[in-house]
Order: C-alpha cells, then sequence, then structure tokens
C-alpha cells in the first residue's frame, strides 16, 4: 500500500530536502553506505518489542532500516518526504520478500492517529530537519504507552563548539539540504520535553568513506568541492582530532561521530 499525503505547506528547509533527495534516489539502494545495518542490529538489543510491532521508520531514504526490522517479522511503515525515495525503497523491500507500507510526509508533521505504533526509527535523517523539536515531538505523539523511540545520527559531541561548527560549515558546502547536526545533550533534553525517558546513548566512530564518495552521493557543486577540501586543508586541531581526518592513498577520509540513541514513551503498552 502507498499513501501519499499532503499536510502542512513545506518550509524552505523541507523543499530543499525533498528536491535534493528525490533526485539523489537512486543512491541510496543497494551498495550505499547505509546498507551496512550493524548499527541497528546493535541498537536492537536495547529494545523490547512485541512479538509483532508496528513501526514507523522516518525518512526512510533507501528504506534499509525498516527492511531490517521487516526481516525480524515486523508491521513496517516506511515514510520520506520524498515520493521517488518511497517507490525505490518499497521495490527493494519487495525484491527481499518483505510486505511493507509506505506513507509520504514530513517528519515534522505526521498524519499518523496518536498511538499508532510501537517503535519510531529515524536513521541518518535528522541533521536534515527544519525542526527537530516537532520531529521529536510528532515521534512521541504516535508511539503507545511504552513505546520506543530510536534515533541513529551523526553527531559532534558535547562541548565541542570549534569542531561543531567546522562540521557545520563543511557538511553545508556538501550538501545544501543539510540543516545541522545535533549533539548528543541536546536529543537527551528534546527528549525530555516531549516525554521520552532516556534507554540507552552511546556515541561510537564511524569510518566514512573518502570524500569524493560523498561528493557523488550529494552532487556537490564543483565551487563547493573546492571549498570543502580548503576547509579540510585548514581544519582547527580540535575538528582533525575529533573527526580523525587524514590521508589515505590519496584519499580525504575521516570518522563520523555517531549517535544512536533509544527513548520510551511514559506509560505501560496496552495488553492484547
Amino acid at each position: 500500500m502507498f499513501q501519499q499525503l499532503l499536510l502542512m505547506e513545506l518550509d524552505d528547509i523541507q523543499l530543499a530536502s525533498q528536491e535534493q533527495f528525490a533526485r539523489q534516489s537512486g543512491r541510496y539502494g543497494k551498495g550505499h553506505v547505509l546498507e551496512n545495518v550493524a548499527d541497528i542490529a546493535a541498537a536492537v538489543r536495547h529494545l523490547s518489542l512485541p512479538d509483532v510491532a508496528d513501526i514507523l521508520d522516518v525518512a526512510t531514504g533507501g528504506g534499509h532500516t525498516g527492511i531490517y526490522f521487516a526481516g525480524l517479522g515486523h508491521r513496517v511503515t516506511l515514510a520520506d518526504i520524498a515520493e521517488p525515495m518511497l517507490a525505490k525503497a518499497k521495490a527493494l523491500a519487495q525484491e527481499k520478500g518483505f510486505t511493507v507500507s509506505t506513507s509520504q510526509h514530513s517528519a515534522e508533521e505526521m498524519p499518523h492517529a496518536t498511538g499508532s505504533f510501537d517503535l519510531v526509527t529515524c536513521r541518518v535523517a535528522p541533521h536534515h530537519f527544519s525542526s527537530p523539536e516537532d520531529f521529536v515531538r510528532e515521534s512521541a505523539r504516535v508511539l503507545r504507552p511504552g513505546g520506543l523511540f530510536l534515533l541513529i545520527d551523526g553527531t559532534v559531541e558535547d562541548d565541542q563548539p570549534e569542531a561543531e561548527e567546522w562540521s557545520h560549515q563543511v557538511e553545508k558546502l556538501r550538501d545544501p539540504s543539510h540543516h545541522r547536526l545535533i549533539t548528543p545533550n541536546r536529543w537527551r533534553s528534546l527528549c525530555g520535553q516531549a516525554g521520552l525517558e532516556i534507554v540507552h546513548c552511546e556515541l561510537t566512530p564511524f569510518k566514512q568513506p573518502d570524500l569524493e564518495w560523498y561528493f557523488e552521493t550529494a552532487a556537490t557543486p564543483v565551487e563547493n568541492r573546492r571549498r570543502v577540501i580548503e576547509l579540510v586543508e585548514q581544519a582547527p586541531e580540535s575538528a582533525r582530532r575529533l573527526f580523525r581526518i587524514g590521508n589515505e592513498d590519496g584519499k580525504i577520509v575521516w570518522w563520523w561521530q555517531r549517535l544512536a540513541l533509544v527513548a520510551r514513551k511514559s506509560g505501560h503498552p496496552e495488553s492484547g
């Protein structure tokens, strides 16, 4: 089932994301770095779900997260702001033999009824959202009492303002639809404001493909590529140390900081 929904008018940040990921949707399926779901498998250890859970995967992209949970036997809805992403993600699920539902909407306003899901997931996407506050609030709303929220995204560890600002400049040039990486403490605060209790919060390094791969995946304009390389060459020591910027066989590489956060909605799951 594909469900297309017309909600509020999209803001400039949402429109930029929709355009970018519709145009680049073909790059997010097989062979993309997110096809490796080891990070999800690690996070599952911190999830307690019904045998067959109702799961919403927000900003699904290539669908890898939702497909992983469909493979565990759960009922999965893939959601994304870009229809071409949903079409390709659903096709990939079908190719793997899984049935999923799809729903086109933004992360900041969800059309689903309150208390519809046992788990809301979002992986390597929130840095594109115009309002992380609304995203977390909506995620909490659509969860059932006792339901879980799983967030995996890039971040910059707390109390590293210089490295954070450098990273923001690089990411914004590489992909203009990028909005902002959010620190772990900020995510904790947003969850608390939405009535979600932190169950697990872990920051781990994750080696990224070389810079040219990133440029190609995001279709970075030539002038922006030049400016990103300059920023890398002139990176402050705090950024070099935090992101382990280096050169391997003539290629610029670095280690992304990846946050895995699990939070639970207050209350107890309904029996039956």
